[in-house]
């Protein structure tokens, strides 16, 4: 289930189980915690198939948690809040990140939960979490509690009335690991898609919250296992090579059709998405030394003529229909009136000031990397 469709789902009622108290699971939340954790509980219970009676460690619930987290802060580069602290204990990993989890290759996010586990971590971010999500299932007896005596009294409540009040789960006796309810495990298996994007909804509603001018949240949440194809874009730009010299703007090297790499000039890590008015052709020795940095306010201009250059020769060589299939997003997302404005350098211009800088200036807030140049290594020279 696509979690844009839960808004108002009903989360499905079963008898015996308080799906009232689930509900109000995320009730006068500040920060991430309960939504990553509980995430974080539902892909650990379906990875075990659903099956797990032996008690789930806080590490392992942590390191979900962090491997949950990680594309949209450290790649993405998200805000989490600033009453957050799981961005800090992200930026305190040494990862050795290899491609497949750059490229969306990690299957399960297997190889990125095993590299933090061979981290040192501490412990604090299982300090309240686990013990405050159930909450709404002893509210009547948390009533004057003092704060600090909460998650203790909580512990105890879970484990005296499990089996009658039936919570989530219960803690071991050493209080550093959980033990899940069957009869929860099992309703989760039964309603897993409607559960989980019930609970990505609400992470993606707070996410929101922090992070108001940052496009394609949602993508960035839950960033695809692999990349779309630019198969469209490859074939826009042969035929504009084809009829046209085209000069990369970064190396100003003349451009092979044969031997082209696709460059996102906002780096696709902001923008998620593939559009063609953000992506241009270049070098693919140029491109990977670009990564996710933003260009420097000099090739502005000259991207700008780039992409003139390729609506001008599309326009004579792609054929009326698929030229208007292709500058479609050209008009939406630039905010371009008509189909020939975007043949005018001046409007074309403007409408890139317009949209591209605000996100250019947005990025390097959120710490992309900005001003890069292009500056050929040793062995391209020689």
């Amino acid at each position: 289930m696509d979690i844009l469709s839960v808004q108002s789902t009903t989360l499905p009622s079963v008898f015996g189980l308080d799906i009232a108290a689930l509900t109000r699971l995320f009730a006068k939340t500040t920060n991430s915690y309960k939504f990553v954790f509980f995430l974080s509980y539902l892909d650990i219970l379906k990875r075990k198939e659903f099956n797990t009676m032996e008690p789930i460690s806080f590490r392992e619930l942590m390191v979900e948690m962090l491997a949950n987290t990680w594309y949209p802060h450290t790649y993405f580069k998200l805000s989490f809040g600033l009453q957050d602290l799981i961005t800090t204990k992200l930026d305190l990993l040494k990862l050795d990140i290899g491609e497949p989890i750059l490229k969306f290759k990690d299957t399960d996010k297997k190889l990125l939960r095993t590299t933090i586990n061979n981290q040192v971590l501490d412990d604090s971010l299982m300090r309240y979490v686990p013990f405050r999500t159930l909450r709404p299932f002893f509210e009547e007896e948390l009533k004057g509690v003092v704060d600090y005596k909460v998650d203790s009294t909580i512990a105890e409540l879970s484990i005296k009335h499990f089996t009658e009040r039936k919570p989530l789960y219960s803690f071991t006796n050493r209080g550093d690991a959980i033990i899940p309810n069957p009869l929860w495990t099992n309703y989760f298996k039964l309603h897993f898609s409607i559960i989980r994007s019930w609970t990505a909804w609400h992470w993606l509603e707070y996410m929101q919250s922090c992070n108001q001018a940052v496009p394609a949240i949602s993508a960035k949440l839950f960033p695809p296992q692999e990349r779309d194809s630019l198969k469209t874009q490859t074939e826009y730009w042969k035929l504009v090579i084809k009829h046209s010299q085209v000069k990369c703007i970064y190396s100003g090297e003349n451009l092979n059709a044969d031997r082209i790499s696709l460059d996102h000039f906002v780096p696709w890590s902001f923008v998620a998405h593939d559009l063609l008015w953000n992506v241009i052709p270049t070098l693919p020795e140029v491109n990977s030394a670009k990564s996710n940095c933003l260009p420097a306010n000099s090739y502005f201009d000259r991207f700008v003529a780039l992409q003139h250059l390729g609506l001008t020769i599309s326009n004579k060589h792609a054929g009326e229909q698929k030229w208007e299939k292709y500058v479609e997003p050209f008009l939406a997302d630039l905010r371009v009136g008509k189909l020939n404005d975007l043949l005018d350098y001046g409007i074309l211009k403007s409408a890139y000031e317009a949209t591209l800088k605000p996100q250019l200036e947005l990025a390097k807030t959120l710490g992309f990397p900005p001003n890069w140049n292009y500056r050929p290594t040793q062995r391209e020279l020689n």
